[in-house]
């Protein structure tokens, strides 16, 4: 079955249903998250060595577009997720890597401190203010991320510290979300669409172990630079095109749920 086959289904059996819901009741559509799981869908982007799907950022875009006419926050969730692996691919555990390929992992990106979680301030990507430090095989993240989507529905966190042995850049991690000390308010902030689960999350501090880290300490900038910022902005402006497809609450025709 093609990725697009699939998205079809998808739409039609599982975000449609719950679109009104997630909208109206801010209810995180979990049921959505397990159906693109299930086909494939989380592991568009993970190379077929792990069993994904070996695909790249067009085809993402495509599948964040049209899931933005009929769920915008799923079309959130899925713009997170894509780009967390995108990170994940090139720097992540091929445990990870293949969690994600079979549907079982959904990723979050955690890096950014301000009030609105937007990642168009190069300065505060640049200096973050949390901190990590090591002891042995054990690094301690201390700080707080703002505008996290599916914060504490995520599976994990691509999540930003000062370095750990240089005094400038930044550092890339994979936290799990299920780290102890880490902590999701049970009320999510107004930053993003209604469903999509963004809030804040604390870390004070969070343990992982030091092979968490995502690429060379104090290189994490360049990864924002070079993978991170590419994805995500151009998987929002696919999400933004399709606005006005959207159609009233609750109504879903069969044209928002077509390939364009």
């Amino acid at each position: 079955m093609s990725y697009r086959t699939a998205l079809t289904e998808v739409l039609t059996r599982a975000v449609a249903p719950c679109a009104e819901l997630t909208a109206l009741e801010g209810r995180f559509p979990r049921g959505a998250v397990t159906a693109f799981g299930a086909t494939g869908l989380l592991g568009l982007t993970v190379s077929t060595e792990f069993g994904g799907a070996g695909l790249g950022l067009p085809e993402a875009a495509e599948v964040v577009a049209r899931t933005a006419r009929v769920c915008p926050a799923t079309a959130a969730v899925l713009r997170s997720h894509y780009t967390a692996v995108a990170v994940i691919e090139a720097y992540g555990s091929p445990w990870v890597r293949g969690e994600v390929a079979v549907g079982r992992h959904l990723g979050s990106l955690a890096l950014t401190e301000d009030a609105t979680g937007g990642l168009d301030t190069e300065a505060q990507l640049r200096l973050p203010r949390g901190t990590a430090v090591r002891s042995g095989g054990v690094v301690a993240l201390r700080g707080h991320k703002r505008g996290v989507v599916a914060a504490g529905e995520a599976d994990s966190y691509v999540w930003s510290s000062r370095p750990l042995g240089t005094p400038d850049g930044l550092t890339l991690w994979g936290v799990p979300a299920h780290a102890p000390d880490l902590f999701v308010p049970a009320w999510p902030d107004a930053t993003g669409p209604p469903g999509s689960s963004t809030s804040t999350v604390f870390a004070d501090p969070v343990l992982v172990p030091a092979e968490a880290r995502l690429g060379t300490d104090g290189a994490g900038f360049d990864i924002v630079l070079g993978t991170v910022l590419p994805w995500l902005l151009e998987l929002r402006a696919a999400a933004d095109t399709q606005a006005y497809h959207l159609t009233p609450v609750g109504v879903r025709t069969a044209e928002s749920l077509a390939p364009s």
